[in-house]
């Protein structure tokens, strides 16, 4: 009994932490405009504190590329497109220069991290609420359906030397739910079935997201990017599934119709 009731010791304080990051997140998304770009661009800077933090630099060079990528952020939010993408990049040439260690890392990560939530932006200004809202539903729909498969079935591990907690049984659920949500969106006719099929690609470069940043903070031995959200560990743990899904729509876009099944 000690050890089952072990696995949900954090349920209660991951469930109010969770309350709290929708409802100010459904706030931001309803409005849209520069309160979503403005949440956007202090989230995006936030997680590139974690992500200096996480790989050895110091305090005063977070902050400072922290600081960097949320104003690049805001301010792209309020440009052209054409010249908001190089803002989007110009984090990880001015951490090339100043980092010690783990460039790489850095400017990989920085880039996704300042695309995808450019992306989110995007999203939500060209195709409106619904869209951004099936894009969270789906990635948040993959992690809890993986959160409670994963206790209540368990079975084999996805990938234990990266990510010890991960399982097979939480990883199919993880697609299922994201189907799930393609199914509803398809039959409210909001989009052809096409939908269901992304839905659950988004879902799969989600965990392939979460995979990414787990994979960094394995080597240096950290368990969670910082202790920012109660239950959750940091911005990084919590939004690393949203950065993928998010950079994964911004290339299906390219390819695709979208939405999913519509018309050109």
């Amino acid at each position: 009994m000690a050890g089952s009731s072990g696995k949900w010791d954090d349920l209660i304080v991951r469930l109010v932490s969770a309350v709290v990051m929708i409802g100010v997140g459904l706030v931001a998304i309803w409005f849209g405009g520069w309160v979503f770009g403005g949440l956007v661009a202090l989230i995006g800077g936030a997680m590139i504190w974690e992500l200096v933090r996480l790989i050895g630099g110091g305090s005063q060079q977070a902050l400072l590329l922290a600081g960097l990528a949320g104003l690049c952020l805001l301010i792209g939010t309020l440009i052209p497109p054409g010249f908001a993408l190089p803002l989007m990049m110009a984090p990880a040439f001015v951490g090339l220069s100043r980092l010690k260690a783990h460039r790489t890392v850095f400017m990989t990560f920085s880039a996704a991290i300042l695309l995808a939530s450019y992306g989110m932006v995007a999203l939500r200004q060209d195709y409106g609420m619904a869209w951004l809202m099936w894009l969270v539903l789906v990635v948040v729909v993959t992690d809890v359906a993986g959160y409670f498969a994963g206790r209540m079935i368990g079975g084999p591990k996805f990938w234990p030397r990266v990510s010890p907690k991960k399982t097979w049984s939480g990883t199919v659920a993880g697609w299922f739910g994201a189907g799930s949500v393609g199914a509803i969106y398809w039959l409210s006719g909001a989009s052809g079935p096409d939908v269901i099929g992304v839905s659950i690609a988004v879902s799969m470069a989600s965990q392939m997201g979460d995979i990414a940043e787990s994979a960094v903070k394995r080597p240096v031995g950290v368990k969670d990017a910082s202790t920012l959200i109660p239950g959750h560990g940091g911005l990084l743990d919590r939004f690393d599934g949203m950065l993928g899904g998010a950079l994964f729509l911004l290339l299906v876009a390219q390819v695709l119709v979208f939405p999913a099944g519509g018309t050109p």
